[in-house]
């Protein structure tokens, strides 16, 4: 009776040390498991933060714009004048 006191009371050696450690083991899993995930979630957040930076960047350099866009043509460098040339013609109004 002494071993059965002495091991509930932690002066004896323990028949489970083989249990303990793969309990140690699947607690280091599940712990480096969180780790990844919070990682990926850090990284998923920063992945969302630049692309709404982005967003709103462009938000931005369209407001200040005013709705003007680039010219793909040279033929008409100032909008409000309109053409001077007709396709085809050749020649000038």
């Amino acid at each position: 009776m002494g071993g059965v006191v002495s091991s509930i009371f932690g002066g004896g050696k323990s028949q489970d040390d083989g249990g303990a450690k793969a309990a140690m083991e699947a607690t280091q899993r599940q712990l480096d498991e969180q780790k990844a995930e919070t990682e990926r979630m850090r990284v998923q957040n920063e992945e969302q933060r630049r692309e709404e930076a982005e967003r709103l960047a462009s938000r931005r350099s369209a407001r200040l714009r005013g709705g003007s866009r680039m010219l793909l043509s040279e033929a008409r460098l100032t909008p409000e004048t309109g053409l001077q040339q007709t396709l085809g013609s050749g020649e000038m109004k």
